[in-house]
């Protein structure tokens, strides 16, 4: 049933904006999904939690990531960091965002590990920001801009699998082009991620801000001792740090670079084995929240997917388009939206917008350049601002570290605005353009 996914999406998203957990918010959507198609609530349920099994490493991969992040945090190499940005950036807020912005973007093409560096690196520089007065929400969109720009535009690294995937799709249902094509015509929607990001950090989150003043909780990073000078045990950190990259970097397994780290930490004493249970408890109650989130997201992809709802969307969807070009764009990637900020990824939602939109495309008569801009471009939206999505999972695992983020209202709404609307009007233009 095609209102499944606008039903669903829109009870996930009013019950996150009620500030409703968003676990409950998606299982919520999952079960509406399941029930407008016919099943039954134990159909529904069956279904859900047949799909988070899709997720299990992944979520296996957050917590021991969290674990080797509360590590590092220990060892106190962080500190040093921390005084180092103090010294040197400590007036310049902008500045800091803008290098965050620039980092988080190696994470997809330069160095791949996505979202693995964000528990180590934000999570210690929190006091930093209280101390500049840095609004999170300019820090969230950085963090989310460099997650994603680069993978809509440059064909490298994850960037590489996201075009493979237009390409793939593109090619099995009639239309073949290549990879350079595809690169040239995602850098129009990509651009206006750049503006959003501009418009971001420069105009909406300019003015200083403080976060909100919580009850003292238990602290879930670790124990850093802050150290002035160097010592032995932060060269073994960095060690861990970048065997931690580079297993990632080759292998693209999260599940052994984070472990490798880990026991890097304790071969070495960097960390106790006394502290052991502490690290992976603090590790859980970083990333452990996350880890469901994903769990939980997959089940309710996996509903829209076993019910058909999208294919069903997209296909009532192309009966009322027409031939009027604008008007298609408009509409398909509206579909994009709605099906994205459901699944919550970009690269899960390519192949089945793919198979709908190619036809669709060549008898309007777009042109191949034109059709990937438009499945790139439809795939990539909602990927910022979905409650599921790892593009804001991220930032907020960061950011909320020390309970002060809120991740619907700091992460997903700021970026929702600041990125979706953006790269919808530069798709748009540029599916009529090329």
């Amino acid at each position: 049933m095609a209102w499944a996914v606008i039903v669903s999406v829109l009870v996930m998203t009013i019950l996150s904006l009620l500030r409703i957990n968003v676990i409950i918010a998606i299982i919520a959507a999952g079960l509406t999904a399941g029930l407008m198609n016919g099943e039954s609530i134990t159909r529904s349920v069956e279904i859900l939690v047949n799909g988070m099994g899709d997720q299990a490493s992944v979520a296996l991969s957050y917590v021991l990531l969290g674990a080797f992040a509360v590590g590092i945090s220990y060892s106190g190499i962080t500190s040093l960091l921390v005084n180092f940005l103090l010294r040197s950036l400590k007036s310049r807020r902008t500045m800091i965002v803008f290098v965050i912005a620039f980092v988080a973007s190696l994470s997809q093409n330069v160095i791949p590990v996505h979202i693995a560096f964000i528990p180590i690196l934000i999570p210690p520089m929190l006091k930093l920001f209280d101390e500049m007065k840095l609004d999170r929400r300019a820090v969230a969109a950085a963090l989310t801009f460099g997650l994603k720009a680069p993978y809509v535009m440059i064909p490298a690294g994850f960037g590489l699998i996201f075009h493979e995937t237009i390409q793939e799709a593109m090619d099995a249902n009639g239309i073949t082009i290549g990879i350079g094509s595809i690169a040239q015509s995602l850098l129009i929607p990509g651009s206006g991620m750049v503006v959003g990001l501009f418009i971001a950090v420069l105009i909406t989150y300019r003015k200083k801000r403080e976060a909100p003043n919580l009850v003292e909780a238990e602290n879930t990073v670790g124990e850093p001792e802050l150290s002035e000078s160097f010592q032995l045990k932060h060269g073994w950190t960095i060690l861990a740090i970048f065997v931690t990259l580079i297993i990632q970097a080759v292998w693209q397994n999260l599940i052994i670079a984070a472990l490798a780290g880990i026991i890097i930490m304790f071969v070495f004493r960097v960390v106790p084995f006394n502290k052991g249970d502490k690290v992976v408890n603090d590790g859980i109650g970083m990333m452990g929240f996350i880890a469901f989130v994903m769990l939980v997201a997959a089940g309710y992809a996996n509903v829209l997917t076993q019910t058909e709802s999208v294919t069903a969307l997209v296909e009532i969807s192309s009966d009322y388009l027409g031939n009027k070009q604008a008007f298609i764009a408009f509409i398909l990637l509206l579909v994009g939206l709605v099906v994205t900020m459901g699944i919550g990824s970009s690269f899960a939602t390519v192949p089945i917008l793919a198979a709908l939109f190619v036809p669709i495309c060549v008898s309007a008569g777009f042109s191949p350049m034109a059709t990937a801009a438009l499945i790139g471009t439809a795939g990539a939206l909602g990927d910022a601002g979905s409650p599921a999505s790892d593009s804001t999972l991220g930032p907020t695992s960061g950011l909320n570290a020390d309970g002060r983020h809120n991740h619907i209202w700091d992460t997903c709404v700021p970026t929702f605005l600041h990125y979706n609307i953006p790269l919808f009007i530069f798709g748009w233009a540029a599916a009529l353009i090329l």
